[in-house]
């Protein structure tokens, strides 16, 4: 008899079955592995997009900022007249105080991506801190060790103090500023603006200082603004203690 070995019809329909079912399982199988692929990738998305703040918070704070303040404390008190800084982007320049927000950081020469690693940079075409003009500093809200993250929070009357090697100096928040398109806010002492607004930190005839951040947290698309001025200065080693802030304890 010719023709090749068949299978009878009920083994070729069991057979069809079980390929069938082989071949659903094995897609069932992929598609598990592709779900938790993605679920991981996900997760790993997630996790580096949450721990990259607290991450250059901490490159920042313990290492950037630790450097940055030897590298002032070594600075020798000078005059006005005899301090020459050294302008290059990222080199330490003045020290700011917020007593009202816990703030207290190295402020570096520059406002470069790079320079602003530090957290905070001068602006290059201001004046130097407590002298007469409009001196310009920017800080990082919520990465870099996140200096002006509350920056909002300042009201009228509140204290702002840069130190360098020729003294303290004072300054005292004052209303936004009036001119430009910043728009002031409905609390506090600041103001609104787009990102191409120098009129913030524009020349000025009297001792004033802006400071500058991003707005709202987490976003470039504004700025938010703080105005002060300068009240005093004193010589490096003469300016008194700060007074302890009033117990809230009943």
């Amino acid at each position: 008899m010719g023709g090749g070995f068949r299978y009878a019809p009920e083994v070729r329909r069991s057979t069809s079955r079980s390929r069938f079912l082989l071949d659903a399982a094995r897609r069932r199988r992929g598609g598990r592995a592709t779900l938790s692929a993605l679920t991981t990738g996900l997760f790993l998305v997630g996790a580096g997009l949450f721990s990259y703040p607290l991450l250059t918070d901490l490159y920042t704070d313990r290492f950037v900022q630790g450097q940055l303040a030897e590298e002032f404390g070594d600075l020798q008190p000078t005059t006005a007249e005899a301090w020459q800084p050294t302008m290059v982007a990222g080199s330490p320049l003045t020290r700011i105080e917020i007593p009202a927000l816990d703030v207290d950081t190295i402020v570096v020469a520059g406002t470069t991506p790079a320079a602003l690693r530090a957290g905070a940079g001068h602006y290059p075409d201001t004046p130097l801190p407590g002298t007469v003009g409009n001196v310009g500093i920017a800080g990082h809200r919520t990465t870099y060790g996140k200096p002006f993250n509350r920056l909002d929070e300042l009201g009228v009357g509140d204290e702002i103090w840069l130190s360098t090697p020729v003294g303290d100096h004072r300054y005292v928040v004052t209303a936004p500023p009036s001119d430009g398109d910043c728009a002031p806010t409905e609390t506090g002492a600041a103001c609104i603006t787009h990102p191409r607004d120098w009129s913030v930190v524009a020349p000025s005839n009297d001792a004033l200082l802006t400071l500058t951040t991003c707005h709202p947290k987490g976003s470039a698309a504004q700025r938010l603004v703080i105005r002060a001025a300068l009240a005093d200065s004193h010589p490096p080693g003469t300016r008194a203690p700060q007074d302890p802030a009033p117990s809230t304890d009943a």
